[in-house]
């Protein structure tokens, strides 16, 4: 199937789905662009802030993308695999990877061939917890480009071109979705580490999606319960990437980082008690707990924004942390912009803009003692979590090793105690 013209639908409410407007590929099909339909115009709501409410074709800032909020609906590397697996698509365009995404696609945005009528690529029951073994069999069988029968394509499709880099499908969990993560070959068992990654950062004080570990034979999944689904109802989300786009100048490149979507919640968070302010202290905590565990692979993409009320000019949640572990890769740099040194993972780096995310040095230090606190005690945590003696050994290289465990033990709190500031001199001094 060809897909030059499809059709965008808003399912806040699944059972009531709503008509947004047409997508064209365009740009000799390396992008795809929206014009909102006439009764969107009328009382729909902008999907992202460079999305605006006007009737004319909206095009993609760049090649290689679909428009705005747009671009979150399709699948990364490890769905577009999925598809170029089981559906075999004649074309590889975005819009065929925007169409058999299927239905249950990040966030609250869904794709039709019609304009009147909601028919998503596919829709299907999804796989148990209890299927999680057969899952994981057929999604090694992917990864190595081995045939599927009827039962396992099925079984894939339901959720199986969710977005990301690795492997992952969807599964219901007691009524709930969860996305279940898989084993990849890697040499530490990375569900294992992400789901002590991910509770050592709660016991940071850190808001982090809920995980279960899954075990299966001979290795371990990992269980991450959706945080763009509640109950029945569905979430409009965005990625960080596509929220900094959206508020730059056309012909600019985005400033990707931490201190700037601090920036964007304090000017289009929830205002209301303060709630933008505990957001962007939240994502200052996010940050050293990242440097000081060596996340680095911090993209983007692993940082997302809850669009609350969107129909009625929706303000932005910072969402619950996913994708935090250790990468073990002692790069010694973020993916994501932390301070005035760029992306250099350094406390330093990360206290020398941290008025950008609504704190005093004062305060910002006391949260970095209180991360490093909890980061100390990562290998009792990690151990208690089932982390092999093996795997820890090699995670002590980088999270114990001199670059880190130094910023630890030499962090001087008392050096931010005071703020200096300095006189601003009058522009009509001699």
């Amino acid at each position: 199937m060809r897909c030059d013209n499809l059709y965008l639908w808003f399912l806040t409410d699944p059972d009531s789905p709503r008509y947004v407007g047409r997508l064209r590929l365009v740009d000799a099909g390396k992008g795809v662009s929206l014009q909102y339909g006439a009764d969107w115009l009328a009382s729909g709501c902008p999907l992202s802030e460079d999305l605006l409410l006007v009737d004319i074709e909206q095009l993609p800032r760049c090649n290689g993308m679909a428009v705005g909020a747009v671009d979150d609906a399709r699948p990364d590397r490890w769905g577009e695999r999925v598809i170029q697996h089981l559906d075999k698509p004649a074309r590889l365009s975005i819009m065929e990877y925007l169409f058999y995404a299927g239905d249950d696609r990040f966030g609250a945005l869904g794709v039709s061939t019609s304009d009147k009528v909601y028919i998503p690529g596919t829709r299907s029951p999804l796989p148990r917890l209890a299927h999680a073994q057969q899952l994981s069999e057929i999604v090694h069988k992917v990864s190595a480009k081995e045939p599927v029968n009827d039962i396992e394509r099925k079984m894939l499709a339901a959720g199986g071109s969710f977005g990301g880099a690795k492997p992952k499908a969807l599964i219901d969990i007691a009524g709930e979705q969860w996305i279940i993560k898989f084993f990849n070959n890697e040499p530490v068992d990375v569900p294992l580490i992400e789901h002590a990654s991910m509770t050592l950062a709660k016991l940071a004080g850190i808001n982090v999606a809920q995980t279960q570990v899954v075990p299966l034979v001979g290795e371990h999944a990992l269980a991450v319960r959706r945080y763009d689904r509640s109950g029945g109802l569905r979430i409009h989300c965005i990625s960080a990437g596509t929220a900094l786009r959206a508020q730059t100048v056309a012909g600019q490149e985005p400033e990707l980082g931490y201190p700037s979507l601090a920036q964007l919640l304090r000017r289009a968070g929830v205002a209301d008690q303060g709630v933008n302010l505990l957001d962007m202290q939240e994502l200052f905590h996010r940050m050293v707990f990242n440097i000081l565990i060596d996340n680095t692979d911090d993209h983007e993409k692993n940082h997302a924004l809850l669009v609350v009320e969107p129909t009625r000019q929706g303000r932005y949640r910072l969402a619950p942390a996913y994708d935090v572990l250790t990468t073990n890769s002692g790069q010694g740099y973020q993916e994501f912009i932390v301070g005035t040194a760029q992306r250099e993972s350094t406390l330093a780096n990360a206290m020398s803009q941290c008025h950008l995310f609504g704190y005093t040095a004062a305060q910002a230090a006391a949260v970095v003692v209180r991360v490093i606190k909890v980061v100390d005690g990562w290998r009792k945590h990690f151990a208690g979590c089932g982390v092999s003696a093996a795997d820890l050994e090699s995670l002590t290289e980088r999270i114990d090793g001199d670059p880190l465990r130094s910023q630890r033990q030499t962090f001087n709190p008392a050096a931010y105690a005071t703020t200096v500031r300095t006189r601003r001199r009058s522009p009509f001094a001699d």
